[in-house]
C-alpha cells in the first residue's frame, strides 16, 4: 500500500564523526546540468558531506569523494528532468534511498525543485534538518527469464505496421482481448504520464492501483482499467503477431515473439521521494499540467 508523507528522515547534523554520504546522479547529455552537478556537490562538500556517483558518471565527472559509495548514501540527488529521476529510481529503489530531483530539463513533474544557485544552496540544510518521505509504488515485470523496474510504466507495444491483438488477464482471469497499437500498465505516479496522454486517469498518488489501458484500440468499447496493486497482470500477444517490444519507463528493454507473455507485479519495494514539505499533488496538476487552470490563462 502506497503511504505518503507519513514519515520523516531524521535530522543530520552538519559535521559528524560518521560522515553522511549523498549521492548525485546527472543528465550526462546535457552541459547545463553537468554544471549544475558541480555547484551542487560544492555546496554539499562545504557542508561536511561525502559525495557519491555512479562509477560511469564519476569518470565524467570527477566529483565524486573517493571511497563514498551510492549503496551508502541518505539521499540520491538526480540532475536533469523527469528522466533523469526515473533512471536513478532504480538505483534507489532497491536500497531504500530517497530521492530528490532538481529540474534543469522541461517540465520537470517529479522532480522537487527547479534548478538555480538558490536550490544549490538550500541542499545542505534540507539534508539537516529532515525531509518528508512520499513512498510511491513501482512495477516489476517479467520476461523470458529476467525482470525489470518500472517506477512510471510498463509498455507492450507493436513495432510492425499490422494490428495487433493483445490478451490481458488478471489475477488469471481474461479481462480483455483487444486489437491495439499495445497496452500500458501504469502506477499512479505514471497516471500523469504515458497512461495520460492514452485516455487513462490521473490517479492520486496515495490510490492502492494500477491502470491498464489499451493505446489507440480498434474497437469502439475499449476503456481504461483501474486494478489493485496486489493483482498480476498478464499481457499476451497473439499467436501469429510478430514485432512487439517491452518498454519499462520509456526504455525498451525486450522483444516479444509470437504467442509470449509478460506478467506485471508490483515490485516489493516502495520508491521514496525526499520533499521539503508535504507535497499538493492539486497543486502540482495545475502548476505543471494547467489541471483546472482558466483556458484564458493557458
Amino acid at each position: 500500500m502506497t503511504t505518503p508523507l507519513k514519515q520523516r528522515s531524521p535530522p543530520l547534523p552538519k559535521r559528524c564523526s560518521n560522515v553522511a554520504t549523498i549521492g548525485l546522479y546527472v543528465d550526462l547529455f546535457r552541459d547545463h546540468a553537468r554544471a549544475a552537478a558541480k555547484a551542487v556537490a560544492k555546496a554539499i562538500a562545504s557542508s561536511g558531506y561525502t559525495i557519491a556517483l555512479c562509477e560511469d558518471q564519476d569518470r565524467e565527472l570527477g566529483i565524486g569523494t573517493d571511497g563514498a559509495a551510492i549503496e551508502g548514501a541518505v539521499l540520491l540527488v538526480t540532475i536533469g528532468g523527469d528522466g533523469t529521476l526515473l533512471r536513478a529510481a532504480r538505483i534507489a529503489a532497491p536500497h531504500g534511498i530517497p530521492l530528490l530531483g532538481i529540474n534543469t530539463g522541461r517540465l520537470g513533474f517529479l522532480t522537487e525543485m527547479d534548478g538555480g544557485t538558490a536550490a544549490f544552496a538550500e541542499l545542505p540544510a534540507i539534508v539537516r534538518a529532515g525531509f518528508d518521505i512520499d513512498e510511491r509504488t513501482a512495477l516489476e515485470v517479467a520476461c523470458h527469464g529476467r525482470t525489470h523496474f518500472a517506477l512510471n510504466d510498463v509498455v507492450v507495444a507493436r513495432t510492425s505496421p499490422h494490428m495487433t491483438p493483445f490478451g490481458i488477464y488478471v489475477d488469471g482471469k481474461e479481462a480483455a482481448h483487444v486489437p491495439a497499437d499495445g497496452i500500458v500498465v501504469a502506477t499512479p505516479t505514471g497516471s500523469t504520464a504515458y497512461s495520460l496522454s492514452a485516455g487513462g486517469p490521473i490517479l492520486s498518488p496515495n490510490l492502492d492501483g494500477f491502470i491498464v489501458t489499451a493505446l489507440l484500440p480498434h474497437t469502439l468499447f475499449s476503456r481504461p482499467l483501474v486494478v489493485p496493486t496486489a493483482s498480476t497482470i498478464v499481457i499476451a500477444v497473439d499467436e501469429e503477431t510478430s514485432g512487439v517490444t517491452l518498454n519499462a519507463d520509456g526504455v525498451a528493454v525486450d522483444e516479444l515473439r509470437a504467442g509470449e507473455r509478460v506478467t506485471v507485479r508490483r515490485y516489493p519495494e516502495a520508491v521514496r521521494f525526499a520533499r521539503r514539505e508535504p507535497l499538493d499533488f492539486f497543486a502540482l496538476l495545475e502548476n505543471k499540467l494547467r489541471w483546472n487552470a482558466p483556458v484564458k490563462d493557458r
